[in-house]
């Protein structure tokens, strides 16, 4: 297979995955901060890094653009941003230290097994869970960030108008993790079963 040439690789879809990895970074330093703006700010730049995920795969099937560089770059790049954001908000003890390692690890190991299928031309396709692991991660993640109390209804001040954004990001954590590791298991069933034939 001939290598893909530098116009190859700077295609849009690609370009985007490379934008949400330079946002990891200004997230990572806005999470050096507990404080509620700078939580606001990090859950702002990890919203618009999900959105250019979507966006990347969408246009890269609308415009039919698949490079092997595109599809080695865009899942690092969703998992170096879910890692980061679990990473850096561990030290204000908004989330367990065991919920992290599940998911991280659970990411390392399916990635190694993904690694070695792929050496051997075995392609696991991926199941729905893993879809659906991601959006719950997202939305947990979000939560997390925002972690505050915040008023949704044109500012008047009431009790039942608040939402603590900490309690919505653990419910859907919580979902989430069941979801990983449900999710990690039925790949492993599926790669187990794919190398004994």
């Amino acid at each position: 297979m001939a290598p893909e040439s530098a116009s190859t690789i700077w295609n849009v879809p690609n370009i985007l995955t490379l934008v949400r990895i330079a946002l990891i970074p200004v997230m990572a330093v806005l999470l050096l901060s507990p404080s509620k703006e700078a939580g606001f700010w990090a859950a702002a730049v990890f919203a618009i890094a999900s959105v250019t995920d979507w966006l990347d795969g969408y246009l890269a099937r609308k415009m039919e653009i698949v490079t092997v560089f595109g599809k080695f770059l865009d899942p690092i790049a969703d998992k170096l941003m879910v890692m980061a954001a679990l990473i850096m908000v561990l030290p204000f003890n908004r989330i367990p230290a065991w919920m992290v390692l599940v998911i991280l690890g659970r990411e390392i190991i399916i990635t190694g097994l993904r690694g070695i299928a792929s050496t051997e031309g075995i392609v696991i396709p991926a199941s729905d869970l893993g879809k659906f692991k991601t959006i719950f991660q997202i939305v947990a993640i979000l939560g997390i960030l925002l972690h505050f109390d915040y008023h949704w209804f044109f500012g008047i001040d009431h009790p039942y108008l608040y939402v603590n954004m900490h309690n919505v990001g653990m419910f859907y954590l919580w979902i989430a993790t069941i979801i990983t590791i449900w999710s990690g298991v039925d790949y492993l069933v599926k790669f187990t079963k794919v190398i004994a034939r």
